[in-house]
Parts: C-alpha cells; structure tokens; sequence
C-alpha cells in the first residue's frame, strides 16, 4: 500500500476528512484534516484531533514503512481548498475563490457564491461591478478553487455569561474611589 492511501485509511477511519496531502523533499510529510460535515464534535480541528491522528499516523506509517524526517498534521485553515465533489456539495452556498485552467471570456479569477446546478455541474455567482452575473464550470476546469476566510474579530466577546438570560442588561459599573463596584 502506497502512504497517501495509508494516510486516508487512517483519517477517515478516525473520522475525519482528509482534506490534503504534501510531501517536501526534505522528508516533511504535511496532512491537513477536517470535521466531516455534521460532526456532533464541533465543526472545527482541534489541537487534540491533530495530536490523536498524528499518534495514530505515526504507528501506521512505520508499520507500512514510509520514510520521512517529521509529520505535521493540521487544519487546513480558513481559506480551506475545495478538492472533491464533496467539497463542492459540503460548502455550496459559501463564498469561494475559483481559479479556472482556462482563461472565460479573458479571465480566469472569480470570487462568490458556490451553487450547484441541475446538471450535476456547479456555478459561481459574482459581482464584476456591472451587476450579478453566473458562471458555470465543471471540476475539470478548475485549477484551484478555496473558501473565502470569514473572520469575526468580536468572537465571543459579547456573548452573555453562563447562565444570562437572552436579553438581560450587563450590570452597570461605576468607578468608586479607584476601585470597581456594582
């Protein structure tokens, strides 16, 4: 058996998705692992799901033999590839980036709504400043295609505490003398 196909055995019977595969010259062997879609665990890696599968991959791939110098196991980030049809039917109706083989009509960069058409294809829906537009692509054309990073700076921040009622009011906070009271 080959290392990619040890490697994918060994993610997807942990239960994750294997999103990629690199090896470097140098013997670096990077795997970048994702929740499958619907994981009651969560929707995003952990530290602990990349320690788990790198302790795993380690005992797979010395007893199948393959040769490298340091394993990295990780997410595979916020801009995630979309590789597999699933990909494309797990992240339909996201924003991603498109880059086609082939030049369209002059251009080969698109950026929008992910969509899947009644054919079996998929579309792209943009805005190239003159209005909405549709471009639909099979995956053979694509050469590269990710998600568009949606980052929220706020995060959790103005979450209400454990235990708030949805709509409560914080408690006010006055200075008195230096000190903070209630």
């Amino acid at each position: 058996m080959n290392w990619q196909a040890a490697i994918e055995r060994t993610v997807t019977g942990l239960g994750y998705d294997l999103v990629d595969t690199e090896r470097s010259a140098r013997g670096l062997l990077r795997v970048f692992i994702d929740r499958v879609a619907n994981d009651p665990n969560g929707e995003f890696v952990t530290v602990d799901d990349c320690e788990r599968v790198t302790r795993q991959l380690q005992h797979v791939l010395e007893v199948e033999g393959c040769a490298y110098e340091r394993l990295e196991v990780s997410s595979p980030g916020l801009d995630r590839p979309l590789n597999k049809a699933a990909d494309y039917a797990r992240f339909a109706g996201q924003a991603i980036e498109l880059t086609l083989k082939l030049p369209f009509q002059g251009r080969k960069k698109y950026q929008g709504v992910l969509s899947a058409t009644e054919g079996g294809g998929w579309r792209i829906v943009f805005d190239d400043g003159k209005g909405e537009q549709a471009l639909d692509f099979s995956l053979e054309e694509v050469r590269e295609a990710r998600l568009v990073p949606v980052v929220d700076f706020k995060g959790r921040r103005f979450a209400p505490p454990p235990g708030a009622v949805a709509g409560d009011e914080p408690p006010a906070v006055e200075e008195v003398d230096g000190g903070r009271k209630q």
